[in-house]
């Protein structure tokens, strides 16, 4: 008897293990956890994915997360309630050249209309990223979607000032990466969960 109760537990024990191990993904060295709380709202890790410069060059780790998983665009940014995209450096860049390339991403996804409307907000996200100097290996910087609120930017764990309001903003942001001409493919299909 006392071998079966303790059989039961080892392999208790060992589901336990594998549960913990089976929470965290690691890509490139980057821990990926397999779940995030926003705002209150629990959410499931949709995506996660390498992005790559050229081809060879390892630029960060990006993580979606959704309260339900969603494989298009749309699905993500018509989700009711939060969500968040998290970008961990492989590399270290130029934070002022990333807020550009974060620009050029969100042009290259929208016309020149909706983008006209937005010129505010990619002011003062420029800003963000120049004020950070320099995004070195390992520091991260979340976007995230909270109803009632807008979009926010936490850059190396410290909210970057007040909320994006405008829907449209957050919409225009996701396309960096989920948009019909997305930053990298491969990384749009490993955040919508497409094998």
């Amino acid at each position: 008897m006392k071998f079966i109760k303790n059989l039961a537990l080892a392999a208790i024990a060992g589901l336990l293990a594998l549960n913990t191990l089976a929470a965290t993904l690691d890509i490139n060295g980057v821990k990926v956890e397999d779940g995030a709380t926003v705002n209150g709202a629990k959410l499931q890790l949709n995506g996660a994915g390498t992005r790559h410069k050229g081809g060879i060059f390892k630029v960060y780790v990006a993580g979606l997360y959704l309260g339900k998983k969603a494989g298009t665009a749309e699905e993500v940014v018509n989700q009711p309630g939060p969500k968040r995209l998290s970008i961990t450096m492989l590399r270290d860049i130029d934070a002022a050249e990333l807020g550009k390339l974060m620009t050029r991403g969100m042009e290259d996804n929208m016309g020149k209309n909706e983008m006209s409307k937005l010129i505010p907000g990619l002011m003062r996200m420029s800003q963000i990223f120049s004020d950070q100097k320099k995004m070195v290996t390992g520091d991260n910087f979340m976007i995230e979607w909270i109803p009632g609120a807008g979009s926010v930017i936490t850059v190396k764990g410290k909210v970057q000032g007040e909320p994006f309001k405008e829907p449209e903003f957050f919409t225009a942001l996701m396309s960096i990466w989920l948009g019909s001409a997305p930053a990298d493919w491969k990384l749009k299909d490993a955040l919508l969960g497409v094998k």
